[in-house]
């Protein structure tokens, strides 16, 4: 298959994907927003980093130790298989102090997040119960990018948008006519990547499977070898987190509750903005890796310029969205019609967007490093936009200007990392040459 036309067909079905994923954490704040009002929206906003970080370290094993496979698969080397069986072993030893936190101090966990006491006792059930089931969170991103790299696009996307389908039905179901409340919403979600990884299974029972769990002990060698090309991943996940926390607490000094679930709701979209980038770069990588283990570098290259023009169309398509549609889309979310949290969530939405301009390409940039196997590059431009930049220009912007500043932070960070990223991929090309 035509190259652009295999480029196409994986992003846009991990897309697809990874949009269901953040869909169904529409669907719970949505849900949570009707049962729970304020308070509700408040905190699951401030659960989001804890997702956030789960969800990063699944992130970096999956796609660092899948990147590895699809180079040593290219190269016809068979110790490629390892890596699978690695990464299932160290994501199930990664989520044991997870559960253990969830089991004996989620309450803890939520007043380190700034829970006040009534968010706490609101939150213990949603907390404890998300968190026991971190192990099939992480292993349905490995999982899923395996699958993926071993040429079935199609299956992995079918099996996220399963769980993403399960997840906001069964939202419904557990908190109201079963009367769960919270607790039916985390049970919702925790059930979700158990769904996934049983359709995603199927993939070992097909002819074109080369898959294979090999049985070993868990390896540092080959997890530090897998996080060396997954941390833009790790980074990528995380920067949601660090970005929520850092808002949250500026947030609640600025504005209380009322500032924090505005936020929430910028957020929440945010999540789904950023799924549709990192399925462009996901999408992308087990091309790009194919295309660099058959020392293909014109393929890779037009693999880039191809993923920059897709992020950039999409980065308009989506701000014109926003922009047209922000009152509708901040009402979904204000069961109590608060004309202060509509009022900050309006301006939040329409300045906090323009980031994606610069965040896709970012996103994008960082995906082809890693799959190329630059690590150094892809984590500096991770580090930057995921934690050193969206810090320090949160905290100066909003020591200026106060709200405004803080919705601003996010364009001005990714526009600066977008600048350090050309410079990083100008100079590689530079040398070349």
């Amino acid at each position: 298959m035509d190259l652009t036309k295999q480029f196409f067909k994986y992003v846009s079905q991990n897309i697809f994907g990874l949009l269901g994923t953040s869909c169904y954490i529409l669907a719970d704040t949505y849900f949570i927003a009707q049962a729970a009002g304020t308070d509700g929206v408040t905190l699951l906003n401030l659960c989001l980093p804890i997702y956030n970080f789960i969800f990063a370290i699944g992130s970096m094993i999956a796609l660092g130790s899948a990147t590895r496979y699809a180079i040593a698969k290219a190269q016809n080397d068979a110790r490629g298989q390892r890596y699978f069986s690695n990464a299932i072993l160290c994501a199930v030893l990664a989520s044991i102090p997870w559960m253990l936190a969830g089991a004996f101090v989620p309450g803890a966990l939520l007043r380190l997040m700034g829970g006040d006491a009534g968010i706490v006792a609101l939150g213990i059930p949603y907390a404890r119960i998300f968190l026991l089931f971190t192990p099939f969170f992480m292993c349905n991103y490995i999982v899923s990018a395996f699958v993926r790299n071993d040429g079935d696009p199609s299956l992995a996307m079918v099996a996220t948008l399963s769980g993403s389908l399960f997840n906001v039905v069964f939202d419904y179901i557990f908190m109201f006519p079963l009367g769960l409340g919270l607790a039916g919403a985390a049970l919702a979600t925790a059930v979700s990547p158990i769904i996934s990884i049983a359709i995603c299974s199927r993939h070992f029972f097909k002819k074109e499977n080369t898959l294979q769990f090999v049985r070993q002990m868990p390896s540092a060698r080959l997890l530090g070898q897998s996080c060396q090309l997954g941390i833009s991943g790790f980074v990528g996940e995380l920067s949601s987190g660090v970005t929520t926390t850092v808002f949250n607490f500026l947030l609640l000094g600025l504005a209380g509750n009322v500032g924090v679930a505005a936020y929430g709701v910028v957020a929440n979209f945010a999540l789904v903005a950023t799924a549709i980038f990192n399925g462009v770069a996901q999408g992308a990588q087990p091309l790009v890796s194919c295309c660099y283990g058959q020392n293909d570098h014109a393929g890779a290259r037009k693999l880039l310029l191809l993923g920059s023009g897709t992020v950039l169309v999409l980065a308009a398509v989506l701000y014109a969205a926003v922009f047209g549609l922000t009152d509708p889309f901040v009402s979904w979310f204000n069961s109590e019609n608060s004309v202060q949290m509509a009022q900050y969530a309006h301006t939040g939405m329409r300045m906090y967007f323009v980031g994606y301009f610069f965040a896709g390409f970012n996103i994008m940039a960082a995906g082809y490093l890693s799959a190329v196997n630059r690590p150094a590059e892809a984590s500096i431009t991770s580090i930057c936009r995921g934690m050193v930049a969206i810090v320090a220009c949160s905290l100066v912007l909003s020591a200026v200007f106060g709200m405004p500043g803080v919705w601003a932070a996010f364009p001005a960070s990714e526009l600066l990392t977008a600048l350090l990223t050309l410079f990083l991929l100008r100079r590689k090309e530079s040398g070349k040459a």
